[in-house]
């Protein structure tokens, strides 16, 4: 085994996964350990309601790798993971706790690293446990974001990726957003970078923290953070709506000439229907921008470290992090 001196650490996400931490503590360890690099296991509590504070303690008090982040609250998935990214050293790898991000896909990770790439982005070529809705609407939404925006997203990939030691630097320091979306930040960073290709596990434990609704309210945030195409859609409506009302008064006139009277009450009912509809939803893709930039103004903290447990390193420097 060779020893590497690079620091690595990789970050796990935890909310309510008190079944799932031990398998999980273990699998890592087991292959960090044969990796030959310095590292440190950091988990990311998001308010858990269960029992994963205790088992996280006690796997930081047992384990010199391993550190621990206790939110005051639950933030979300995506603060957790920013949080992480604000506390760690070297390199870092990002994944969830309930193991279907494969450990033992961290090798081939490292192994890109060695090889000068600043970002990893893990492709998810099947996910057997999420369920046919999910999986067509997960492959939708790439879609949708590759046609609205700028930047060119790998389809399916997940919260699963790595960034270099100055990648992570980047997005502690520049990527500050309240309404974020960081699997789609680290795409747009323009380092050098590659995808890998894994099958997702089924879950160690417990069940997905992301219901439907949830989901599409991540989705209409995520479009917000990268496209200000919707926002334009007053524009087009615009001029849908000068064609339609041209088309209509030739009509009108046609029809007055042949029959002595306009005719096409019914028309003018859909009509109206329909232009009130398209104004309803131009307020309404306004209103969550607005959302957006209150959210931005208001300039809370993205999260709340509550308490701190296990190694913590001379050379981190960022232990009081501002987490604005």
């Amino acid at each position: 085994m060779v020893e590497r001196t690079e620091m690595l650490t990789v970050v796990v996400s935890v909310y309510n996964e008190e079944a799932a931490l031990p398998l999980c503590h273990e699998r890592l360890t087991e292959v960090l350990r044969e990796s030959g690099r310095d590292y440190t296991l950091l988990f990311v509590n998001d308010g858990s309601r269960d029992r994963s504070a205790e088992i996280l303690d006690c796997l930081a008090a047992e384990d010199p790798h391993v550190r621990v982040l206790h939110f005051s609250r639950n933030f979300g998935h995506e603060a957790a993971m920013i949080a992480g990214i604000d506390y760690a050293e070297g390199a870092v790898i990002c994944m969830d706790a309930d193991l279907q991000h494969p450990p033992q896909c961290i090798p081939a990770i490292l192994a890109k690293l060695d090889e000068g790439f600043d970002v990893i982005s893990m492709v998810r070529t099947a996910n057997r446990s999420a369920g046919i809705i999910k999986n067509l609407t997960s492959s939708a939404f790439y879609g949708v974001m590759n046609a609205l925006s700028g930047t060119r997203f790998e389809k399916n990939a997940s919260d699963f990726f790595a960034v270099s030691a100055r990648a992570a630097e980047v997005l502690r320091r520049d990527y500050r957003e309240r309404v974020r979306f960081l699997r789609g930040y680290v795409q747009s960073l323009g380092f050098r970078s590659t995808a890998l290709q894994y099958e997702a596990a089924e879950r160690a434990a417990g069940q997905s923290k992301y219901s439907l609704a949830k989901l599409f309210r991540f989705s209409m945030n995520t479009i917000m953070s990268f496209s200000d195409l919707p926002l334009r859609l007053g524009i087009y409506a615009g001029i849908a709506s000068g064609l339609l009302g041209l088309i209509l008064l030739i009509y009108s006139i046609v029809m007055k000439v042949r029959c002595g009277a306009p005719a096409g009450y019914t028309t003018i009912i859909v009509v109206i229907c329909f232009m009130f509809a398209v104004l309803f939803l131009i307020l309404g893709i306004m209103g969550q921008y607005i959302g957006v930039l209150f959210e931005e103004v208001k300039g809370r903290p993205i999260y709340i470290v509550a308490a701190e447990r296990g190694r913590k390193r001379e050379a981190d420097g960022r232990q009081n992090v501002n987490p604005q």
